[in-house]
């Protein structure tokens, strides 16, 4: 069972206005934690540069591996009660950070165990709420309300950090993680607040007994069936493969290849801030008028193609270059991602949202650490500027693949193409 459509704008619509909340609530506290517990390794345990990259590795290696059979349990339990679990839990485990600090106890077990069980709750989040939204707004306003909660995260994604550094600066690293901890059991208590009607099951169940390995060939079976589906989780793995390797890059590159001061540098990432609000404001407008299979194929382009402006810098002005490309990089990759999770929640059939959601997850989050490590590891040998080409051609090639004939099975059995539109 749906929540109860009405007429009503989206602003004035409770549970939406509720998943706004938690989505800033939530994205706050995951920027504070990620940022006291590097500093929690590095200040109080000494971590090296290597342990301090496992921290984030942990956070990631969870949602890559785990997030088709994440899919299964959201599909297959009372989703309310799983969002406001997992958001308690995660409140607790990280809490725990602080007052093993406060006794002397913490240790590097317990700071790499925080790390995977509150990665897998957070990215388990993810899918369960991927799966509520078009239970809550209806999948004729899937585009709208995705833009409006991508920008609801984005206040937290640029105030947590800030937010932290100065808890840190001031108190140190463990009132920063009880305050983290404290914005998930905000982000628990508005969960708490959805309507009871997202714990009632929807669409087709799986039959009495069936395991969750054939749970998971279910919506495995969806992606394949559904070619955009396919064709969209494929050209996302490439994008992120690609922009991994030159996001890994970019900070040495543009600092000691390119010469830019600190100052240059910042500007180059605050464009890119720019860019991803004006892409919240722009996407569904595009959405609308071209349509969001057609949006999702352009943008993925434009942010393939605009990979080549970092190259390119070497041989131009730098600063000009890497802010035209962080702007229009920024720009199309949030359209893109506005665009591509629509299209997938409108596409996936009801019952099958967290498998779905969740083979696309595993898919974006395993391509960027694998990025980032090989391109790391080739630029060592063969240095930046040209694995930053082949990156932005890797990225570029993805975007391109979206631009194939698209081809569905006709009840006949023949394959019809299939029409540009957003449904």
């Amino acid at each position: 069972m749906a929540v109860p459509p009405d007429g009503r704008p989206l602003r004035r619509h409770r549970p939406f206005v509720l998943l706004c909340a938690e989505q800033t609530a939530g994205s706050v506290g995951r920027q504070i934690t990620a940022l006291a517990l590097t500093l929690l390794a590095v200040t109080v345990l000494d971590a090296g540069p290597f342990a301090a990259s496992v921290i984030l590795a942990l956070t990631y290696l969870p949602g890559a591996v785990l997030s088709p059979f994440a899919g299964v349990l959201v599909d297959r339990v009372p989703l309310r009660r799983l969002l406001v679990i997992a958001t308690v839990l995660q409140a607790l485990v990280v809490g725990s950070v602080p007052l093993a600090q406060a006794t002397g106890d913490i240790t590097w077990p317990h700071l790499y165990s925080v790390a995977v069980v509150s990665g897998s709750l957070t990215f388990t989040l993810n899918l369960g709420l991927q799966a509520a939204l078009p239970r809550v707004v209806g999948r004729e306003r899937l585009l709208a309300a995705n833009s409006v909660l991508t920008g609801a995260r984005t206040v937290g994604q640029v105030g947590g950090p800030a937010l932290g550094g100065v808890l840190v600066g001031l108190t140190g690293t463990g009132l920063a993680l009880t305050v983290g901890s404290a914005a998930y059991a905000v982000e628990a208590l508005v969960l708490f607040a959805l309507p009871t009607a997202l714990d009632t099951p929807v669409g087709q169940r799986d039959p009495s007994g069936t395991s969750p390995t054939a749970a998971l060939r279910t919506g495995l079976d969806v992606v394949r069936r559904e070619r955009r589906l396919l064709r969209m989780v494929l050209a996302g793995a490439g994008l992120n493969l690609g922009s991994g390797a030159s996001a890994a890059l970019y900070v040495l590159y543009a600092s000691r290849e390119l010469r830019l001061s600190a100052w240059q540098l910042g500007m180059t990432y605050a464009a890119f801030s720019g860019a991803t609000v004006l892409g919240i404001v722009v996407a569904g407008r595009f959405g609308t008028s071209l349509g969001l299979w057609r949006t999702t194929r352009i943008c993925g382009l434009v942010a393939g193609a605009a990979g080549f402006l970092v190259p390119a810098a070497s041989a131009g002005p730098a600063f000009a270059i890497l802010l035209a490309y962080q702007i229009s990089y920024g720009l199309a990759v949030t359209v893109w991602a506005i665009s591509l999770t629509t299209l997938q929640q409108q596409i996936t059939p009801a019952g099958l949202q967290g498998r779905v959601a969740g083979f696309n997850q595993a898919a974006l989050l395993v391509t960027v650490p694998v990025g980032a490590l090989g391109g790391g590891a080739v630029a060592a040998a063969l240095g930046n500027v040209p694995v930053l080409v082949a990156a932005a051609a890797v990225a570029l090639v993805s975007g391109v693949t979206l631009w194939a004939p698209v081809r569905a099975h006709s009840q006949a059995g023949v394959e019809a193409p299939l029409a540009d539109q957003a449904q």
